[in-house]
């Protein structure tokens, strides 16, 4: 890479201090951290897939500033790859398109790899993004907390454990019962991620392209007025780079160690990231960890590096390894006991264990309630002791988080089915409770066999 002049390095000591953290763009291909040819590659393949296009039309495509653009185009034309085509009399009024000697270029480029989007940004320009930005930097104090679960019922201790883990920067662990609302309150953490982050539409390692931006991961937060001084406002933004919230990746059952490593795609011959590196700087969470095909302790021995070190290795299909950030606040969250799925020594490297059981009394009140104006349903007082003593107390069944939406769920169903507006009785919850709950028939307790017994299970 060039050296940077002091006075573009002020410039972008000051950018970088502005929020968000989007750099600011190239002024020179140097600047871009690419090598000329491989750019010259790219603008290639995007004029055989596109066909004739506009200096905007590909600035907007690649994006890169037309003035990078034209040196790019300049030597293109000195080598025959790629024609004017003229629109009408004035030099913006012109198409570029590719000659005979420039497709037949295209089309050794495309069967190396097809990518022909935007232009990636380099491994050391992405690490330096993450560490400017990196979620150990981000604060979240008593009232974030309270803004971040406002109408959600939480036991105070629990919220406050919650606030604390993710001032730590570390990984967090999840676990109780299944329906205590684990998961649930795992995905409201993200109400607590404040500061944009700057995401990049790929990274090139070794001439590779690996796509990092995901529309399922990365919310593109939309253009608002400028901010910072007038230097900052004067400053264009690399549009290589999407300003976004900080990202919340979410994986289940589904996960595999080999989800963790780079996924290549051979048919387009480039990578698309691992969950982890998409949610740098920001959250990912391991929900049901246990229910995976790979064993618990291999699946969290994965990640006994990260952890430590904030650094994670991948490798190519080449074998090729290298060293990228990992900023991540990891969250496990499991209704299996903590010593069935990892040794002491992992343990001990998880920042926080927050155990998430049955609610109170009134906090599984709150949460009925809550559900009966959901669903339209008017609540009884009366009805809800009923449910509180005759079926819970009795039956000792405790207090979970999802059993308000599941029962009442049930009760809408039956109205729904018979035509009737959905009323909260004895009778519908008596009959919500025994089709939701698996509870044994007259005719098992007296089936043949050693001992006869009635469970509820």
């Amino acid at each position: 890479m060039a050296t940077v002049t002091p006075a573009h390095d002020a410039t972008v000591t000051a950018f970088r201090h502005a929020e968000p953290h989007v750099p600011p763009a190239p002024r020179s291909v140097e600047e871009t951290g690419l090598a000329f040819l491989s750019l010259v590659e790219l603008l290639t393949k995007i004029l055989f897939l596109r066909g004739q296009l506009r200096l905007t039309e590909l600035s907007a495509h690649i994006k890169l500033p037309a003035s990078i653009l034209e040196k790019l185009l300049g030597f293109m034309r000195t080598e025959r790859l790629c024609e004017v085509v003229r629109r009408g009399g004035t030099d913006g009024d012109v198409d570029y398109q590719l000659t005979d000697a420039g497709r037949k270029r295209a089309t050794g480029y495309l069967a190396r790899n097809q990518y022909a989007g935007a232009a990636p940004v380099s491994l050391e320009a992405y690490a330096q993004a993450v560490a400017r930005q990196s979620i150990g930097k981000m604060r979240v104090t008593r009232q974030d907390v309270i803004r971040g679960f406002q109408g959600v019922v939480v036991t105070p201790h629990v919220r406050d454990q919650f606030g604390a883990a993710m001032n730590s920067g570390r990984a967090i662990f999840l676990h109780g019962p299944a329906g205590s609302g684990k998961t649930f309150l795992a995905e409201h953490l993200r109400g607590l991620l404040h500061g944009n982050v700057a995401i990049p539409y790929a990274i090139t390692v070794d001439d590779e392209i690996i796509q990092v931006f995901d529309p399922f991961v990365h919310k593109v937060v939309e253009a608002s007025a400028p901010v910072g001084n007038a230097l900052e406002r004067k400053i264009p933004r690399d549009a290589r780079w999407v300003e976004c919230e900080r990202p919340v990746a979410i994986t289940g059952g589904e996960l595999t160690l080999a989800m963790l490593d780079l996924e290549f795609d051979r048919s387009a011959g480039y990578y698309r990231a691992p969950p982890h590196l998409k949610a740098n700087n920001g959250i990912v969470i391991i929900d049901d960890l246990g229910r995976q095909l790979v064993s618990p302790r291999e699946l969290m021995n994965r990640w006994i590096v990260p952890l430590d070190r904030h650094r994670d290795y991948l490798t190519f299909h080449s074998g090729y390894k290298f060293m990228v950030p990992f900023d991540v606040v990891l969250i496990f969250s499991t209704n299996l006991k903590p010593a069935d799925l990892a040794d002491p020594a992992f343990m001990r490297r998880l920042g926080h264990k927050i155990y998430v059981g049955a609610l109170t009394e009134d906090e599984y009140k709150a949460i009925f309630r809550q559900v009966c104006d959901e669903l339209e349903i008017a609540y009884v007082e009366t009805v809800f002791e009923h449910l509180l003593h005759n079926h819970h107390q009795r039956k000792q069944r405790p207090l979970l988080a999802c059993y308000p939406r599941d029962l009442l769920g049930q009760v809408r169903d039956f109205a729904r089915y018979e035509g009737a507006e959905a009323q909260l009785t004895m009778q519908a919850i008596d009959r919500a409770w025994d089709n939701y709950f698996i509870a044994s028939r007259p005719e098992e307790s007296v089936a043949p066999g050693p001992t006869s017994a009635s469970s509820e299970h």
